[in-house]
């Protein structure tokens, strides 16, 4: 986060908008600022490699191609800048379907596209931050599970309490310089296969 006003002049920005007085004015102001800029008319089937910030002109309805090039997975995704000429319904129904960081209206100025890539970075860097801590909260929640199954394995099998099954689990996981995840892994998969095993007489 404090990096931001520092990292403005590296990023690589992409425009999204038809070929007109508009898009040459933005294309201007952003090489003022210092980053690299490109401009694509019609849309691209994909985006090119390595763009940071994307700015994209959205209308009463968003295309089909649109809304594809812009279906990345949260964390592979770029900034979105949404460009509009109004405001009705529609258009706001599209500003939230295309899922943008900020929002820019027509007719453009000099005045207030530095605040609106900067604002845009940091609600799409908060973003990613809040992704990263779910997920290793969803982790953690998995992992307490598959451990706490493997207690209640250990308490079934040899009658003891879920104290001792857990200081058993930590007990081989550091005899076998390991995880207690792994050991709790193993400890489930041997069970399902001695659960699954028939034995011929």
């Amino acid at each position: 986060m404090n990096n931001l006003i520092g990292d403005l002049r590296s990023l690589n920005v992409l425009i999204l908008h038809s070929r007109d007085a508009d898009c040459d004015d933005l294309i201007q102001q952003i090489l003022r600022i210092g980053c690299n800029v490109e401009a694509i008319w019609p849309l691209p089937d994909s985006l090119p490699a390595n763009v940071d910030v994307v700015f994209v002109e959205i209308r009463e309805s968003v295309s089909p191609s649109l809304s594809k090039l812009l279906s990345q997975r949260p964390e592979k995704r770029p900034t979105v800048i949404g460009i509009i000429g109004y405001e009705n319904p529609s258009v706001l129904e599209g500003i939230l379907e295309v899922d943008v960081q900020m929002v820019l209206s027509k007719p453009l100025r000099a005045f207030g596209v530095l605040s609106c890539i900067l604002m845009a970075r940091r609600n799409w860097l908060s973003r990613l931050e809040a992704l990263r801590t779910e997920e290793k909260l969803k982790q953690r929640l998995e992992h307490i599970q598959r451990i706490t199954e493997a207690k209640f394995i250990l308490m079934r099998h040899h009658g003891i309490n879920e104290k001792d099954a857990y200081k058993a689990i930590r007990s081989q996981a550091m005899s076998r310089r390991t995880s207690t995840l792994e050991i709790a892994n193993a400890i489930i998969n041997a069970d399902g296969l001695l659960s699954n095993l028939t034995v011929k007489k």
